[in-house]
């Protein structure tokens, strides 16, 4: 079994670039990222990239991302940027101190690419690049839809759009992580485990890499994990931190895939968990468990990191990056 240490992305700003980017943007609603920053803008996020890549080539993580510092609105970006959709209101992102802006769907959701061109830049930095995207079904939980008319066709929609976002990444991308906080904290009922199922399933059939669906702030319910478990994803994703009974629950009952995902670090709280207490915590589960061969574990935090302090990021990151590796 192989450890590989790595993250869900969303990193927060080093402290240089937040203020030569505050300087340059200014503090406004309407100084966020539209999707085509002037060359002044674009450079300080090349360099804010630069240095996230190398934070986690320095603190040894086995896949590094892109770092999204240009995702203003969290997992909302990929549409906040799309020539169809337009921005409102600040509205909360789930049950925490922090705000996006509303994106209203008006029109089609044609291929974008903003991720993609992130990724090219970020492929001549890194040898093993990982990708992260927000999944089909949280992203239609934060989004307004104006144009699709049915929250069955807009999930589909979602699917659609971001299968094609997926399908143009550069082939340096290993892994495409596929975050998805809102399988865990909603309730999908009246067939909408079934068609959030079949949405990531698009999604990840469209990737030419290994995908995880990763889920936090709780987990599955039983019949989603069903469903997950018939998609194409190669890992699922268990929050360990805040659902670890009833993770390792699913897993007892009804088996997972050959690889996993396992947030064994809290991304909300500055204590730094040692590289030691990383691995109890992956051994713990695979005592819990009938089978505990996986072919891959990948060892996370349990959220993205932008809630941390740079120093207390950085520190986690050293931490992860000390439990990758081979295991009996």
């Amino acid at each position: 079994m192989t450890v590989v240490s790595t993250t869900l992305g969303l990193f927060p700003l080093p402290d240089d670039a937040r203020e030569r980017l505050a300087d340059l943007k200014g503090h406004q609603k309407e100084d966020l990222v539209s999707g085509d920053e002037p060359p002044d803008i674009e450079a300080a996020y090349d360099e804010a990239r630069d240095d996230l890549l190398t934070r986690q080539s320095d603190a040894g993580l086995d896949r590094t991302v892109e770092g999204q510092a240009r995702w203003d609105d969290m997992l909302a970006h990929p549409l906040a940027v799309h020539e169809n959709v337009r921005t409102e209101g600040i509205v909360r992102y789930y049950d925490n101190n922090n705000f996006y802006r509303d994106p209203v769907v008006t029109g089609d959701l044609t291929h974008s690419g903003d991720l993609a061109r992130d990724l090219e830049k970020a492929s001549a930095l890194s040898d093993d690049l990982q990708a992260v995207v927000p999944g089909p079904y949280s992203l239609s939980r934060l989004a307004t839809d104006e144009h699709y008319g049915s929250s069955q066709e807009f999930l589909a929609a979602l699917g659609d759009f971001l299968a094609g976002e997926v399908e143009s990444f550069p082939d340096a991308v290993e892994t495409v992580f596929v975050l998805e906080p809102s399988l865990a904290t909603e309730t999908l009922d009246g067939g909408e485990d079934e068609r959030a199922a079949a949405a990531i399933d698009g999604v990840a059939a469209a990737a030419d890499a290994e995908v995880v669906v990763q889920s936090y702030w709780g987990t599955y319910g039983e019949k989603l994990h069903a469903h997950l478990l018939d998609t194409d994803a190669s890992a699922l994703g268990y929050d360990l931190v805040t659902a670890h009974d009833d993770a390792t629950y699913l897993v007892q009952e009804y088996g997972t895939l050959d690889s996993v995902s396992l947030g064994v670090v809290d991304g909300q709280n500055t204590l730094v968990e040692s590289p030691d207490t990383i691995d109890e915590r992956i051994e713990w589960f695979r005592d819990q468990i009938p089978v505990s061969e996986f072919d891959t574990v990948y060892a996370t935090p349990n959220t993205e990191l932008f809630y941390l302090p740079v120093n207390k990021f950085q520190a986690k990151l050293r931490a992860l990056g000390a439990a990758g590796g081979d295991r009996e």
